[in-house]
């Protein structure tokens, strides 16, 4: 017999996986639930596991190991996907994926499952991180090979087998959720020009609803790591859950995006990220202080290819361990506190310092305490500018390729005599 560690919400489709997995591919099956926060584990899922036919359930709690090594980094690293998208459900996934195969490893199995469908990208991000990490286990994929049922259908199989499964009324929503965030998709939300309804939305108030008064945060960063909120030095887990409680109290942290799919298709996905949301802003505010113009040009395109990389199920290849160790390095600098004031579903940031700042303000003051030489510049624009007069002198002005103005647009000339009383 043939042992499949199986990756295990407790609902209903993994519940019948299990049973579906004995019979038609005579597996033991042990299931293997990641608490990533959120709302991501159910209750009583080792029970209802064991209720459907698996011969062990595990449940490990990955919350603070995925904030630490998967959320933080990636924010370390301004990691947005299509520029919005903080990446919450593709970061848990290769997570997921190492501990489903340390676990089939100790168990002896020779395959691991998954309860994707051949449509979206989480199947592909769960296959290629197994692989990455061992070539020899089978990825299985019931969704994908045939089990394919209804809803009805899944729970008619689950009541002939005596089956515990959580029977509620159905989402008309698609939603996976972990402590970074929620993505929700379907239903309704397939039209892009339906806006989202009201139960789309479980973290984040109505803007419109949100507290007269606005909220303000400050946020203390070591190492581009956020460590403290209003001067309290607190866990990754505390301080994402209380920021995102904060944030999500004034409407903040919303996000309705149109995204590329790996497997070549758009989708119309709404997010719930409110402690992310804030963290990236305040983290790029804090960068602008301590990095230089060179650094923070050529972040935006580590930024770039690390959530691509996240995004494609990438996370274990080489490229995508090489440019988080470059981010590692060019955060030592970023340690400071940022000010964050939230209202009604904006966040501004109004302040940041750092002992470790590139701002120079007796550089920057048009005061009388200015510091500047302002003659120098004479002779910098000087040399900055020689390959623009160069390239006039030898191969023509700017005037060859640049229209004239002054007469095409509307004017008004006032001469001295006629002014003059």
């Amino acid at each position: 017999m043939r042992k499949v560690i199986l990756a295990y919400s407790g609902g209903l489709d993994t519940s019948v996986a299990v049973a579906w997995l004995r019979e038609t591919m005579d597996a033991d099956v042990v299931t293997l639930p990641v608490a990533v926060g959120g709302g991501s584990l159910r209750e009583g899922v080792q029970r209802r596991a064991i209720s459907a036919g698996a011969s062990r359930a595990y449940v490990l709690d990955a919350r603070e190991r995925f904030v630490v090594d998967y959320c933080f980094p990636s924010m370390q690293a301004n990691a947005l996907y299509q520029g919005v998208y903080p990446l919450a459900t593709a970061l848990a996934r290769p997570l997921i994926a190492q501990l489903l195969v340390e676990v089939a490893q100790r168990e002896g199995a020779d395959a691991v499952a998954h309860g994707c469908t051949g449509k979206g990208n989480d199947q592909v991000r769960f296959d290629v991180a197994v692989h990455a990490l061992d070539p020899s286990l089978e990825v299985i994929a019931p969704m994908r090979i045939g089990m394919g049922l209804s809803r009805d259908q899944e729970i008619e199989y689950a009541q002939a087998r005596g089956i515990e499964v959580p029977i509620t009324k159905a989402s008309p929503y698609s939603i996976d959720q972990n402590i970074w965030g929620r993505s929700i998709e379907t239903g309704v939300l397939e039209d892009p020009w339906t806006a989202p309804p009201a139960d789309v939305y479980a973290w984040t108030v109505d803007p419109g609803k949100a507290p007269v008064v606005p909220a303000e945060v400050t946020i203390g960063f070591e190492g581009g790591i956020p460590v403290s909120l209003d001067g309290v030095r607190l866990s990754a887990v505390e301080l994402v859950d209380q920021l995102g409680a904060l944030a999500g109290a004034h409407g903040v942290g919303r996000i309705d995006h149109v995204e590329d799919r790996l497997i070549g298709i758009k989708s119309r996905e709404i997010y719930e990220s409110p402690a992310a949301v804030v963290l990236f802003a305040a983290h790029r505010a804090l960068e602008g202080l301590t990095l230089s113009k060179e650094q923070l040009r050529f972040n935006r395109l580590v930024s770039d290819e690390l959530a691509q990389a996240t995004y494609d199920g990438l996370w274990f290849n080489a490229l995508h361990r090489d440019l988080r160790d470059y981010v590692r390095s060019s955060q030592r600098v970023v340690s400071g506190e940022v000010r964050v004031r939230l209202d009604h579903g904006s966040l501004a940031v109004v302040g940041r310092r750092s002992d470790l700042s590139l701002y120079d303000r007796a550089l920057a003051t048009y005061d009388a305490d200015d510091a500047f030489d302002h003659a120098s510049a004479v002779g910098f624009i000087r040399i900055f500018g020689l390959p623009l007069r160069t390239e006039a002198a030898r191969q023509g002005s700017a005037w060859a390729w640049t229209s004239p103005l002054v007469d095409t647009l509307p004017a008004s000339v006032v001469s001295a005599e006629v002014a003059r009383p």
